[in-house]
């Protein structure tokens, strides 16, 4: 999987999560879930692995000392500064491809996000616990096993599966546990719903997610079929569960 290719057309990524967030049942945005588990007051030093271009930092708000993302995706770059300097006194941005060493001392991070992103790197777990402080907090966001359940109806979908699986909401705990002994998680119910006059949004999104699916169907085909089967009953819905990781050490 390239995630380049994935995640490196800053303007579909944008569009795409402007259609997530129109077509969801669950109209409370994810991000604020997420802060609302944390005590912002708390945190001085925030790393993000996987940051893109800082769409969880843009609406995190705060005034933070020091914001690092890494990221494989040098075009994120310029967005991510943008997002983290309105926030935080100094804001870095790091072109790395995890999960590899870190040169930061240990305990230095008081939170540490990977927000859509750990199941292409789940190595990188013993570096976290490395670098998280003793009263830090690992804040994940990630996919239910159940991602595109609706195309599952039709076709195989076992590399995604395979990618997914390394850190999905059901088994994301069990690969916590050996690094962490204080986890807690909060699920994020919702489904993304596509009427016949949505077809155009429903296109982007499995353009969007091709390069999942690549290895398993031709995103064409899927396309079609999900296109048809929205003509056909007039309303489509997509799982779109997700869950939200808190992990201490």
């Amino acid at each position: 999987m390239d995630i380049q290719l994935s995640y490196g057309d800053q303007n579909l990524h944008r569009k795409v999560g402007k259609i997530i967030r129109t077509r969801s049942a669950n109209k409370e945005d994810i991000r604020e879930v997420a802060k609302r588990s944390i005590d912002l007051k708390k945190i001085h030093r925030i790393l993000d692995m996987g940051c893109g271009y800082g769409w969880l930092e843009e609406t995190l708000g705060g005034d933070f000392d020091l914001i690092v993302g890494i990221d494989c995706v040098a075009n994120n770059r310029r967005k991510f500064l943008e997002a983290t300097e309105k926030i935080a006194k100094k804001a870095m941005f790091k072109r790395m491809h995890l999960p590899c060493q870190i040169e930061i001392p240990s305990g230095f991070f008081d939170l540490i996000i990977s927000a859509y992103s750990l199941y292409f790197f789940p190595d990188v777990i013993a570096e976290v616990r490395r670098l998280l402080h003793a009263d830090g907090i690992f804040l994940i966001i990630t996919h239910s096993e159940s991602m595109l359940e609706e195309g599952q109806k039709f076709f195989q979908f076992n590399n995604l599966r395979k990618v997914i699986e390394r850190f999905s909401s059901e088994r994301g705990e069990a690969v916590l546990r050996p690094y962490f002994s204080r986890i807690q998680y909060i699920d994020y119910l919702n489904e993304l719903v596509f009427a016949r006059d949505n077809a155009v949004e429903l296109e982007d999104y499995i353009h969007f997610k091709s390069e999942f699916i690549a290895k398993d169907i031709a995103p064409e085909v899927l396309k079609e079929k999900l296109l048809y089967e929205l003509k056909e009953r007039g309303i489509l819905r997509l799982n779109k569960n997700d869950r939200i990781f808190l992990a201490r050490k």
